[in-house]
């Protein structure tokens, strides 16, 4: 006699995602862990895996989970359990399968420490007062084109060789060689898109070996900064831009995505990724992002996806 096996059949839209929260801060709590493993599964959730990390700066702690919830939902359900020493990332579906994926960071105060626009400000003795437009136009409270274009202006007549020097001042934050080079070893396209200037971005972009770069570029004129800007600014816009063309140029849907940033310029990118990741971020860009880390380890993006 043959039993017949009945498969109950549920409708696409209930059936359960699998999901990576991840938990990150410089120091972990086991009774964080368990709060957030509690919270999703008083969720509906299921924890079907766990890995830890610890590596001597920060800690991680990664659950699987399946649900039927969407990822909103899951955001909602962790969001009470967020502090300023401890992050959590839900990260969605296409971020954890197969497939090539792409990093688009943003260059000032994300890949790299400092403000180039500054830096180049000092040697006209004007960085206080350009500091002092820059975080505004971060915050999202001037229109980034015409402050980037009232900021250039105070470097005319500077030599071209303070690019060089500034150049040299450049220093990558903790963890961003690290996170590149995970993610280009893994066979992934990584790209960086800034509202700086091309003329320092360029050797920087040669050293990582970045799949795609673009950023301002400063005029020049026989030797010397000319206090403008040549061709459209990378605002806003131009970086969302960027995204969904190298994304399609190398045939990765947006959902494959992951982009980082600190300020308003960097908004419209972070929206149209798969994830968007607020990294030391104004308070606008945090509340906006998917993740928001705020520790100086750019690193930990790497525990967010399947690499």
């Amino acid at each position: 006699m043959t039993e017949e096996i009945r498969i109950e059949e549920r409708p696409l839209a209930h059936v359960a995602e699998m999901f990576r929260v991840v938990s990150f801060g410089a120091r972990l709590e086991d009774a964080h862990c368990l709060r957030v493993r509690r919270a999703l599964q008083e969720s509906g959730a299921v924890v079907v895996g766990e890995s830890r990390n610890d590596d001597g700066r920060y800690q991680v702690d990664c659950l699987t989970v399946s649900s039927d919830d969407d990822i909103d939902t899951l955001r909602t359900t962790v969001a009470p359990l967020l502090s300023d020493e401890t992050g959590i990332a839900v990260v969605p579906t296409a971020l954890l399968g197969e497939g090539t994926k792409l990093l688009i960071m943003d260059v000032d105060s994300t890949l790299i420490k400092q403000e180039v626009i500054e830096l180049l400000a000092a040697h006209a003795g004007r960085e206080a007062e350009v500091a002092a437009v820059t975080e505004s136009a971060m915050r999202g409270e001037l229109d980034f084109a015409q402050s980037l274009h009232a900021r250039v202006a105070v470097l005319a007549g500077l030599t071209e060789g303070v690019i060089d020097d500034v150049g040299t001042r450049i220093e990558l934050s903790e963890g961003a060689e690290h996170l590149v080079a995970a993610f280009l070893d893994a066979g992934h396209v990584v790209a960086v898109v800034s509202g700086g200037f091309s003329q320092i971005l360029e050797p920087l972009a040669a050293r990582l070996n970045l799949t795609h770069a673009k950023a301002n570029e400063l005029g020049v004129d026989a030797g010397t900064l000319t206090g403008s800007v040549i061709g459209p600014v990378v605002d806003r816009a131009e970086k969302a831009r960027c995204l969904r063309a190298w994304s399609e140029a190398a045939g990765i849907p947006l959902e494959r995505t992951v982009a980082v940033g600190d300020g308003a310029n960097d908004l419209d990118m972070l929206a149209a990724a798969g994830l968007g990741v607020a990294f030391n971020a104004k308070p606008a860009v945090r509340s906006a992002a998917d993740v928001a880390v705020n520790f100086p380890y750019l690193d930990v993006v790497r525990h967010f996806v399947r690499l």
